[in-house]
């Protein structure tokens, strides 16, 4: 873990391989300090990775991913994002709905859109946040 977290500080884009390699390790800690490492390299060679780190894992290495993808946010990480609304978590719910917002691509206003039932008020705030981000993106660059 330290290890993890000495390569995610350092900067430097040669460390992003073998964090990406230390995401098969055994231990759910580790893995997770991999992913916030690669988050704040901002590699985005480690987004097909991450989207697999996320697909099956724990809740917070769910969430911890869904922040990386955030930092580093690359368009290919939307469909991913979009299928984290569905989680039985609200805490990846909520995350995947702020990064949707930040990444601003309209694909991600329907599913979204399916948040404004959710039980948790949280959830549905977020998603109206980023509903709203993205539409007034939209607006400013269209």
């Amino acid at each position: 873990m330290a290890a993890a977290a000495a390569l995610g500080k350092s900067g430097n884009p040669s460390a992003t391989a073998p964090l990406i390699h230390a995401l098969s390790d055994p231990h759910p800690r580790v893995r997770r300090e991999c992913i916030h490492a690669l988050g704040r390299l901002g590699d985005s060679d480690a987004v097909p990775s991450l989207i697999a780190a996320i697909a099956n894992a724990d809740t917070e290495t769910r969430i911890a991913g869904i922040a990386a993808l955030g930092r580093i946010r690359d368009p290919r990480a939307i469909p991913s994002l979009i299928s984290c609304l569905k989680d039985s978590d609200d805490r990846v719910r909520t995350g995947a709905a702020d990064v949707l917002g930040r990444l601003g691509d309209p694909r991600a206003i329907g599913p979204l859109e399916t948040l404004g039932s959710d039980p948790f008020s949280g959830v549905r705030e977020s998603a109206d946040a980023a509903i709203a981000k993205i539409r007034k993106r939209r607006v400013s660059h269209g």
